[in-house]
């Protein structure tokens, strides 16, 4: 299978997370989990004087602009291009260029993957984090995200809760 790389999308100014929940939708629908693996807005803190007080808000770094983590082939092309918003990709005519690593560095991307010993219907234990020493079966895996979704048993309730790889043992 191609390896995932990560491309710049332009979108109309403002239109920027309205995209992504676009393509987050999308990506749902026609299960391109696998090929669409992330989508990101990314974004910066800024201290801002207002009225004489300093806050901290969150700007976006690259105004009109995405950032996909994708596996580029003829149908994760057009899904996003025919995005509504999306304007195009960004490279030279039609064929996009994927973000060095170099270039991905100073956004903060970690492009090592981890490898995980579990699949979705797995049980596994959670070792760190507020959840530790806490069992479930895996219902879902975001590889973009590295997170694994389990059912906890919560005020006598299953809900869902999202973990990251890091924090969870495949029960043996």
């Amino acid at each position: 299978m191609a390896e995932a790389n990560w491309y710049v999308v332009h979108t109309y100014s403002g239109y920027e997370n309205k995209v992504k929940a676009n393509i987050e939708k999308t990506i749902e629908n026609r299960h391109l989990e696998e090929e669409i693996l992330e989508v990101r807005v990314p974004l910066q803190d800024v201290v801002e004087l207002k009225n004489g007080a300093k806050r901290t808000v969150q700007k976006k770094m690259f105004p009109g602009y995405v950032l996909i983590n994708m596996i580029m082939n003829d149908d994760t092309w057009y899904v996003v291009r025919n995005t509504r918003g999306v304007t195009g990709f960004v490279g030279p005519g039609s064929k996009p260029v994927p973000l060095s690593e170099a270039e991905m560095k100073p956004l903060g991307i970690k492009t090592e993957n981890i490898s995980v010993d579990f699949a979705e219907g797995d049980a596994i234990a959670v070792v760190a984090g507020v959840w530790k020493d806490t069992v479930g079966v895996v219902q879902r895996m975001d590889y973009g995200k590295q997170t694994a979704t389990i059912n906890v048993d919560l005020f006598g309730r299953e809900t869902p809760v999202e973990i990251s790889f890091a924090e969870v043992r495949k029960m043996s």
